[in-house]
């Protein structure tokens, strides 16, 4: 981070707040792909200071605390995140999950079926609800509802990724392997995928033929 700064010092130019903002947005993100959850949170706090309130930084900052195993803290970030943005996917699903984590499955199908109300238009609400299904071990309804996300946009690489994972599951690996590609190439920014899509094809799975 500091390196970058200065960088663009001996360049002759200060770093703008949007310049610092996307430099600690990248230096945090790679802070906590290392697992380097203090050093991430620090930097996390620091953007905020440049865009308070931003949704994604909000979110990044509970995921820290909820790593370093400050769950009240990350449940109040990821209701934070969610107050300025009722749509933040990613925020959406750690509360979910939490609540299935702690044996709250009904308040989380309210919650996602509220959130389908409310939003019917996108594709991240039916996503969630088909997560919930796979979690109970239905398969069939969880794609059925990947589906109806699919619908509504096609090349969602959350929808993708979990359709590959039921596929999975299902033994059905060469779909599987189509899914987590599909993912990819939606979002290249995925390294489980990546180290996912390697791992089945060093086990010799191959896309289907079409018949």
């Amino acid at each position: 981070m500091r390196r970058t700064i200065v960088i663009l010092l001996l360049a002759g130019c200060a770093p703008t707040g949007q310049e610092r903002l996307n430099v600690l947005t990248t230096d945090g993100v790679h802070l906590y792909r290392q697992g380097a959850y203090s050093n991430a949170q620090e930097t996390f706090r620091a953007a905020l200071e440049i865009r308070p309130n931003d949704p994604d930084l909000l979110f990044n900052l509970a995921r820290c605390h909820e790593k370093m195993g400050n769950q009240p803290a990350a449940d109040k970030g990821y209701q934070e995140c969610l107050q300025h943005a009722p749509d933040h996917a990613q925020a959406r699903h750690a509360v979910v999950a939490r609540l299935v984590a702690t044996g709250r499955r009904d308040e989380a199908s309210r919650q996602v079926a509220a959130w389908m109300r409310s939003s019917p238009k996108l594709a991240d609400p039916y996503i969630e609800d088909g997560w919930l299904y796979a979690q109970d071990r239905d398969p069939v309804t969880a794609l059925q509802r990947y589906l109806q996300a699919s619908f509504l946009e096609p090349r969602n690489p959350r929808v993708l990724l979990e359709m590959a994972r039921v596929h999975e599951q299902r033994d059905h690996a060469g779909e599987a392997l189509v899914c987590y590609e599909r993912s990819l190439e939606s979002d290249p920014d995925q390294p489980a995928v990546k180290a996912k899509i390697l791992e089945l094809q060093k086990k010799g799975v191959r896309r289907p033929h079409p018949e």
